[in-house]
């Protein structure tokens, strides 16, 4: 790219192509596959990021390092016919979180090997976030202690990135529970401009004490909580107050724009309104599987329908079984009782069981629904019943099951283009 990668994305240094950029958060082929689809549709560009849980240098819950990651998504694009130029890769969450279990030195080490292999790899936005306690921590991590550890981790990235100044980094401490929040409360606390302020000063002298200020240069934007987030069962819609109320961080700091995290759910006024007042880049990911889930529970219905599938072997029932035989990724964010355990293991807003997708049985089951719908005539009624959502983008005889579940994919990627392309008024 000719500059900084997206910094011409920032309403602060460029508008060109829109006010913002949507942020595909997810590493499945699928989803992958249709918003590289959409991109080249349209003939725009793509931002596609890893987090630190799925992707990393110990192959994170894919099982791909950031090399590996950047290579299968840039296959992805080859085959769809989408240009190599067109595709923006980034890491998110890139820090200690999947090791703060460790003591902290411990951590910070891993996270360093992590930010390495991500900048190795050629990833041209790093989101460094640093804002979690590790073992031997406070609960509450001094913001000066987060920006010191990002500082350090940016100095592993320059390091470490075969063209430095072509990185883009985007800060902040005030970042939402990655995959949204484990229990229902009043609702997230919008962050207050002084502390956004705080927090950009704090990273300006923590960058300039290692020597990084041509790297803190490159930050583009900040990560702030305007006042949205998700639970397993409620979305927190945004009302507009949290960003109108930071507009004086943006005067104050002409260069920079902010990032929102979890804002999957949000209605496309919503998300317009983000891009009005500020957000430059939103993130996606849960609400695309979660979307991409619907679709293959709907497909399932059709197949269990036309075949008789007994239950244990629809791809509802083999999820339900690997799941339960592996609740670490759910245990923690699916509580009550039994039976609210499953519904919300598999129709949360938090969409759990994208954890459980590349697990060989699932990806073989969902394979064998594929196959057993492939080519074959669903008749309308039954497709009314199941698949009447998704078929706006198709019908049973002009797409494939494969296309239905991209057509699935991309009703939500468009609410975001539509979104970041205009804005509200």
């Amino acid at each position: 790219m000719s500059r900084p990668a997206l910094a011409r994305l920032c309403p602060r240094t460029a508008r060109a192509g829109g006010a913002a950029v949507a942020s595909v958060c997810s590493a499945h082929p699928l989803v992958l596959e249709a918003a590289l689809r959409l991109a080249r549709e349209r003939g725009e560009e793509v931002l596609v990021e890893a987090t630190c849980n799925q992707v990393n240098q110990e192959g994170g819950y894919t099982g791909m390092t950031p090399a590996l990651f950047r290579r299968s998504v840039e296959d992805l694009a080859a085959q769809v016919g989408l240009e190599r130029d067109a595709l923006v890769l980034g890491g998110d969450h890139l820090g200690p979180n999947p090791w703060r279990h460790l003591p902290a030195e411990e951590a910070l080490v891993r996270a360093e090997r992590l930010v390495e292999a991500y900048a190795r790899a050629g990833f041209a936005k790093l989101h460094l976030d640093t804002s979690m306690a590790c073992g031997g921590d406070p609960p509450a991590l001094p913001e000066e202690v987060a920006a010191a550890r990002t500082a350090r981790l940016a100095a592993v990235a320059e390091g470490a990135a075969p063209a430095p100044d072509r990185v883009a980094y985007v800060v902040g401490t005030e970042v939402p529970t990655p995959g949204g929040m484990r229990e229902t409360h009043a609702g997230p606390v919008p962050t207050a401009p002084e502390a956004a302020i705080a927090t950009i000063e704090r990273h300006r002298v923590a960058f300039g004490a290692a020597g990084l200020d041509p790297a803190f240069g490159r930050v583009v934007a900040l990560v702030v909580q305007p006042g949205v987030e998700f639970g397993n069962d409620e979305v927190v819609a945004y009302d507009g107050a949290g960003g109108r109320a930071l507009a004086p961080v943006l005067q104050r700091f002409p260069l920079l724009a902010f990032e929102a995290h979890s804002t999957d759910y949000q209605s496309g006024r919503a998300l317009a309104s983000l891009v009005e007042d500020g957000f430059a880049i939103l993130k996606v990911g849960p609400e695309l599987t979660f979307a991409l889930r619907e679709a293959l529970y709907a497909l399932d219905a059709v197949a269990a329908a036309l075949l008789g599938t007994p239950e244990p072997e629809t791809l509802r029932g083999v999820v339900e079984r690997v799941m339960l035989r592996r609740p670490e990724h759910w245990r923690g964010y699916c509580g009550g009782a039994p039976e609210e355990q499953r519904v919300l293991r598999h129709f949360g807003y938090s969409d759990r069981i994208r954890y459980y997708w590349p697990d060989p049985e699932i990806a073989a089951a969902v394979a064998r629904l594929l196959s057993a719908l492939e080519g074959r005539r669903i008749p309308a009624p039954l497709a009314r019943q199941y698949l009447g959502g998704i078929l706006e983008e198709g019908s049973p005889g002009a797409a494939s099951p494969r296309d239905l579940l991209v057509a699935a994919v991309q009703r939500v990627l468009r609410r975001y283009r539509e979104a970041c392309r205009q804005g509200p008024g």
